[in-house]
């Protein structure tokens, strides 16, 4: 079993203090959401976890080492995977193409366990990301994240502008992922997809978490829906 752990995280964007003592943690085989309105610092937490910000105070603790200092390259060789909103796939190169790039040797999702998860990338193995509709490409990110083996999965607003069928097929895949023993960090606007996946629930304010709890708990806190999520 591992565990991710983050205690009082600082980042900053030049002299703006976005992150102000992040607290969270994700274990294997759990989704955790971490929820806030725009602007709020979930993106700059995912970013500063796996070090495309720089953590400038606190410590992130995989398994009890610390990450902070360490480059991108070491935090992913770790277990750390990060699917960006803009998903970062390759679109001159096809799908498979993009996933045999990502593999890694120790990784136990094969490409073909992929396409079993994901049976429209089977479809479109051939077709070049550019070609791919933006579900695809949704799953096509989560699928090369997971082909590197990963202990820890951090998902920045998967089903944005998505059609709700994809939507639902991206939730059971994510569940999937949980029952794989995979730990998933999520970020996520669509609060019905995050009351029906989430173990755990964060919510963050000026780059300050304002209420942790259960999917149990949470789904009895109107007032800090309201307070902190509402529109």
């Amino acid at each position: 079993m591992s565990r991710l752990v983050i205690n009082n995280l600082h980042s900053y964007y030049g002299k703006s203090h976005i992150l102000n003592g992040i607290d969270l943690a994700v274990e294997s085989g759990e989704i955790v959401t971490l929820l806030g309105r725009n602007g709020a610092g979930k993106t700059t937490t995912l970013k500063t976890i796996v070090s495309i910000v720089k953590a400038q105070q606190g410590v992130i603790l995989l398994d009890d080492e610390n990450l902070v200092g360490k480059e991108i390259y070491e935090i992913a060789r770790r277990g750390i995977a990060l699917v960006p909103e803009h998903r970062g796939i390759f679109g001159i190169l096809s799908v498979e193409e993009n996933l045999m790039i990502a593999i890694n040797k120790k990784s136990p999702w094969a490409v073909e366990d992929i396409y079993q998860m994901f049976p429209r990338l089977k479809e479109r193995r051939k077709n070049g990301g550019n070609a791919l509709s933006g579900g695809e490409q949704q799953m096509l990110a989560i699928a090369r994240a997971l082909v590197n083996n990963p202990k820890f999965l951090l998902l920045d607003e998967p089903t944005e502008g998505l059609a709700p069928v994809i939507v639902d097929e991206i939730v059971k895949i994510l569940g999937q992922i949980r029952a794989a023993g995979v730990g998933v960090l999520l970020v996520e606007q669509n609060l019905s997809v995050c009351e029906k996946l989430a173990d755990k629930h964060y919510v963050v304010e000026l780059g300050e978490i304002v209420y942790q709890g259960s999917q149990t708990e949470f789904s009895k806190q109107d007032d800090i829906k309201n307070r902190y999520l509402a529109v």
